[in-house]
């Protein structure tokens, strides 16, 4: 088997283009990102942590139903803040596949609702 010797730059051109199709490939078939959204408060219960958001950008978000955003709120330790209906809300949502059915009849997805009020 001979020994095969490239120039310098096809070296680092070919190195270049396969860090580039990684990148590409990553962004195209890789998970999709959460993004930080500011929506309000529209519910709050204190006693089952079930947060309510309503908002233009809460139709967007997966588990949305008719412009409203509803799950359990997930909080950082120590954080004895509570959203009162109208607070402006940031927030990250992660919907899961749908829970038992509720007393309508219907199943809601479960969704996990991470963030604060913006003060």
């Amino acid at each position: 088997m001979g020994n095969v010797n490239l120039p310098t730059p096809v070296a680092l051109a070919g190195g270049a283009i396969c860090i580039l199709g990684g990148y590409l490939l990553g962004v195209v078939a890789g998970p999709d990102t959460p993004s930080r959204t500011t929506a309000l408060v529209e519910s709050y219960d204190d006693s089952t942590s079930r947060l309510c958001l309503t908002g233009d950008s809460v139709e967007d978000q997966e588990g949305a139903v008719d412009g409203t955003l509803c799950g359990i709120w997930r909080r950082t330790e120590g954080n004895d803040s509570r959203p009162e209906p109208g607070d402006r809300f940031r927030f990250v949502s992660l919907a899961g596949d749908p829970g038992p059915d509720d007393d309508t009849g219907r199943a809601e997805p479960s969704t996990m609702i991470y963030g604060d009020v913006v003060r």
